[in-house]
């Protein structure tokens, strides 16, 4: 047993069996609270004592603030000082001069405190005398108090950084039911040699503690963006839906935008919009040309019924490398797949997307794209009303409403909104639509197989699930690595909203 262990006893003894603070106590106020916990865990481990930790906040002084302590003034009343002391008149630089760097901030703050004013560059004193140094001697305060009881000027201490808050630990220490001022040393093993000789038989053996806890391994922890992006996946699959392949970062502006009707001056495929690649800037014809000119006539001359947007379609823009904006660009090369054997399917992706955006609270250059595509014959828009109602049903959002909306690539579109209980206001949790006539049948697509689909942000319902405010605090390098460890799985099925 080490001498603190024996100190911390005698002073249990001699305090009546009840230590209030061991801050209180001068033999342990000066140890580190990490060396007296540990002595005080072996203790009760032995069931000596009890203990229950004590935090106090305590204000300390900046090494700024104590140089004022040393020097007797705070800048402000130094500078005061030198105005009535000087028999000319001071200007601005004879202060600094004088003072240095100090002399600029004690201006300010007898300016503030309507001690100084000014003539041109000449300092004007508007008092008679050397006003009281209250800062200073609230400073002195806090240097033996730990605190002060005036929480506006501790606030404008803190502003001025003369202030720091620390926590002070301490601890309560109670006799337990094998207290003692000595203790006898349990054995932990059994050897060979005590079973040789026997002395196992008299021997005293630490009782096994079958509730501690063994040493937490060191292993990764699934992300709370990727918790909800196996419970969507789950919620796709129980609907009969199979994952499309994903894992394609990099897109031409013709899969990323021409199939999907995007017309090629569209403010989405601005620089301020989209990323696009330096190296290579460019990439070959897709294999399908016979597709490739159906897309040129839908944008430039129209087709399959529509007018298209009478531009002069250019395959160098086509042909860019992007980072793709939207995962709708794997849907679309889905569908053409789709086309060699048309039949009614349901695909699904959840992936990374990429959008050159002004990063705040709400939003970052990338996120997550939560996609479904189901492909029939002769469905409308009423299915899609309804398997949206069905589909966020299993999530726990109810009562949902619609909006209409624009969209290149789909006609009808429809804005998906939920009631938040939370904000007390409708928001928008989802976009869906049917895919337009001229992007299905550019791709050989039967006229009566159409395409209903829908898209949402991962983000959103994680941030609400774990309540995030700041998107920032989910993605990137400001996130707490013990709320990805510590956070259980979500379940949809309790309500989003």
């Amino acid at each position: 047993m080490s001498d603190l262990q024996l100190s911390i006893l005698k002073k249990v003894h001699d305090s009546n069996g009840v230590i209030e603070n061991t801050l209180q106590v001068p033999e342990f106020a000066d140890i580190d609270a990490n060396t007296l916990h540990s002595n005080l865990t072996s203790l009760w481990a032995k069931e000596m004592i009890t203990f229950s930790k004590i935090e106090i906040d305590q204000w300390n002084l900046t090494p700024e603030a104590e140089s004022f302590v040393t020097n007797g003034a705070t800048p402000e009343i130094q500078v005061v000082d030198e105005v009535l002391k000087s028999l000319e008149t001071l200007t601005i630089n004879d202060l600094k001069a004088k003072l240095g760097p100090i002399g600029l901030v004690g201006q300010g703050k007898a300016f503030k405190n309507k001690w100084l004013s000014k003539d041109g560059d000449k300092l004007v004193a508007k008092v008679d005398k050397l006003p009281q140094d209250i800062v200073l001697e609230e400073l002195k305060t806090i240097k033996e108090t730990g605190s002060l009881e005036d929480k506006k000027e501790l606030t404008e201490l803190k502003k001025r950084k003369l202030i720091t808050l620390v926590k002070i630990v301490g601890y309560k220490v109670e006799k337990a039911a094998k207290f003692a001022l000595e203790i006898k040393s349990y054995e932990t093993d059994i050897t060979a040699e005590m079973v040789a000789n026997g002395s196992w038989k008299d021997a005293e053996f630490k009782p096994y503690n079958f509730n501690s806890e063994g040493v937490y391994p060191q292993s990764g922890a699934l992300h709370p963006l990727m918790k909800v992006r196996e419970e969507f996946r789950q919620i796709f699959f129980s609907m009969g839906f199979t994952e499309m392949p994903s894992n394609q970062y990099v897109e031409t502006g013709f899969w990323n935008f021409d199939t999907l009707f995007v017309p090629q001056q569209h403010p989405a495929r601005d620089l301020q919009d989209t990323f696009y690649l330096k190296d290579p800037v460019k990439a070959g014809k897709p294999e399908d040309m016979e597709y490739w000119d159906n897309i040129r006539k839908v944008h430039q001359e129209g087709k399959y019924g529509s007018i298209g947007y009478r531009y002069p379609w250019k395959e160098d823009e086509s042909l860019r490398m992007v980072l793709r904006t939207h995962t709708t660009a794997i849907s679309s090369a889905m569908l053409h797949k789709l086309a060699k054997d048309p039949k009614p399917c349901r695909l699904f992706s959840i992936d990374r997307v990429f959008r050159n955006e002004a990063v705040d609270a709400t939003h970052l250059a990338e996120f997550h794209q939560v996609e479904g595509v189901l492909a029939g014959y002769d469905i409308t828009l009423g299915d899609l009303i309804g398997f949206m109602e069905d589909f966020f049903g299993k999530m726990g959002v109810n009562g949902l409403r619609f909006k209409a909306a624009y969209n290149p690539y789909t006609e009808p579109s429809l804005e998906i909104f939920a009631y938040h209980k939370g904000l007390g206001k409708w928001v928008e949790i989802g976009n869906s639509g049917m895919f337009r006539p001229e992007m299905l049948e550019s791709m050989g697509l039967p006229k009566n197989l159409r395409v209903l689909g829908w898209g949402l942000s991962l983000e959103r319902p994680t941030m609400i699930k774990y309540g995030v405010s700041n998107i920032r605090e989910l993605l990137g390098h400001k996130v707490s690595l013990d709320f990805i460890e510590t956070n259980p799985a979500a379940r949809l099925d309790e309500a989003l909203v």
